[in-house]
């Protein structure tokens, strides 16, 4: 038995209580993996003595191992609190230096920039004007505050107008017959919606319909007029709705173009809210109805809000009740996550024995997806911990205690007389 023995024990008890008492510290740091002290036996080098006949000279450290295990997750109130579920890290920059991270704790920025609390950005693939998203190289995520322009009703990216009706096949011919649609005996049934010129303003669409034929075996017919905010009705231009018996619309009159108006808003004018598709209008002996009517077009719009998808999509919230997307933050994977380089701060970066990032979007291969509104909490089992802890002790005092006998037996060699 030597003193070594001894002293290389208490070094190895000592840094394994270094490392759980750095576990217990970080119990509440969000993103924190807890790490492992690996230890082995220390032989002396001798090309004279077999196996059997060796005695070890102590132990040694061989790696301090993080242990990057799943940590339970926390809900919050800050939409900007990503937490991660399953493998992966968000990728962080430093004017261009690159470290990863598993605290998502986040927030925006003077510049609009999506920074953590050491103002490091986070990192995905932009967005473009109209929201789509392309992967490309990463880069720093920054949300614009900008209103979003108002779209038309006629612009072709907003679809065209449908409705979906149904016309009571009972119905009579109006008693009065010249239309006016302040008159409700002139015409059987209206319906109405919104529609947005080329500024955004608001304009009320008024659709009337009126049957000019009685119900019989040939099918019926409506005359279909139309105002735009209460002014200048027109009938429809490319003619009458036409059902067949079975109370089916003819493909030949589904699709309407509806009329011209004169603007003062200072949009473009005359202005149509262009075309209006009726397919699966029906022609029923059931009290007319509007199953579906819609318009593609809005007004201008203010950011009033923003969430995260699982997939890592940040899409904003407008006023004007649109949503677009405004970014996707990506996630890097390692062949080896315990070869990266602990920086401190919650932050790692990579190295020859990690391997190069793998970069791509929450939820694809191997990598987690993402939880809005949440963090990710430390991994450390404090339970564990203190029972290792007490474990550590007791090799600490056993260790001590070798050198203590030790100290007896040279001291009982020196007595000798």
């Amino acid at each position: 038995m030597s003193f070594q023995q001894g002293l290389s024990g208490l070094s190895a008890a000592a840094t394994a209580l270094n490392v759980i008492g750095n576990n217990v510290a970080n119990a509440s740091t969000v993103g924190f993996k807890g790490a492992n002290a690996h230890f082995a036996d220390v032989f002396a080098a001798s090309l004279g003595i077999v196996g059997a006949s060796q005695v070890g000279i102590g132990v040694g450290v061989s790696a301090i191992q993080q242990q990057f295990t799943q940590g339970n997750l926390t809900t919050t109130n800050n939409g900007l609190d990503l937490a991660l579920n399953g493998g992966g890290f968000f990728r962080m920059s430093d004017d261009g230096a690159i470290t990863y991270t598993r605290n998502g704790q986040f927030h925006i920025d003077k510049e609009g920039y999506v920074i953590n609390d050491l103002n490091l950005r986070l990192t995905g693939y932009p967005a473009d004007a109209l929201g789509a998203i392309s992967p490309s190289s990463p880069v720093e995520l920054q949300l614009s505050a900008n209103q979003i322009p108002p779209r038309a009703t006629s612009d072709p990216l907003s679809g065209n107008l449908t409705a979906v009706l149904n016309l009571d096949s009972r119905d009579k011919v109006p008693p009065i017959t010249p239309f006016n649609f302040a008159n409700p005996d002139t015409y059987n049934f209206s319906t109405a919606t919104s529609v947005y010129d080329t500024l955004g303003v608001a304009h009320n669409l008024t659709t009337f319909y009126i049957l000019n034929a009685p119900t019989d075996p040939a099918g019926g017919e409506w005359t279909v007029w139309a105002t735009l905010d209460g002014a200048d009705p027109q009938v429809l231009p490319g003619g009458n709705l036409i059902f067949d018996t079975s109370g089916a619309l003819t493909a030949a009159t589904a699709k309407q173009t509806l009329p011209s108006w004169a603007l003062t808003s200072g949009a473009v004018t005359p202005w149509s809210p262009g075309l209006l598709d009726y397919t699966g209008t029906t022609q029923y002996g059931s009290d007319s109805s509007v199953d579906r009517l819609t318009q593609g077009g809005y007004s201008a719009g203010s950011l009033s809000g923003m969430g995260v998808g699982s997939d890592g999509i940040i899409q904003g919230r407008y006023s004007n009740g649109q949503t677009r997307n405004l970014g996707q933050v990506v996630l890097a994977t390692f062949a080896d996550p315990n070869g990266l380089k602990n920086l401190g701060n919650n932050q790692w970066s990579s190295s020859s024995v990690s391997g190069p990032e793998l970069v791509a979007a929450p939820g694809s291969g191997s990598r987690g997806v993402i939880q809005s509104s949440a963090v990710e909490d430390s991994n450390v089992d404090l339970t564990k911990e203190l029972v290792d802890m007490i474990t550590a002790q007791r090799n600490y005092q056993a260790n001590a205690q070798t050198i203590k006998t030790q100290d007896q037996v040279l001291q009982t060699l020196v007595n000798l007389r």
